[in-house]
């Protein structure tokens, strides 16, 4: 799976409604509201590293009222919470 994270500018006053159509799009898993230089940050998951450019450029920069988009692929994840659910396999 390709994760790409998705920094979105987006008008002001449109924020929620621009949030709720990012989060309907294929390939978006979660989006959030966030404080800071951008306005909504997207994660995307994808099966093919072609599929990053048809729902980021495609879809997602579309959406009325998305100013800019600014967008890092992931190389690995790290977490915790993976970790723990792999050492803990039939300790139930």
């Amino acid at each position: 799976m390709i994760t790409a994270i998705v920094m979105i500018s987006v008008e002001a006053d449109k924020i929620p409604e621009v949030a709720g159509a990012i989060a309907e799009l294929d390939g978006v898993s979660e989006v959030y509201s966030v404080a800071g230089d951008v306005d909504l940050v997207a994660l995307v998951r994808v099966r093919e590293f072609d599929a990053i450019a048809e729902v980021i450029a495609g879809r997602l920069s579309k959406v009325p009222g998305v100013l800019h988009t600014d967008t890092h692929i992931a190389f690995r994840a790290y977490s915790r919470h993976d970790l723990e659910s792999t050492f803990s396999i039939g300790l139930d």
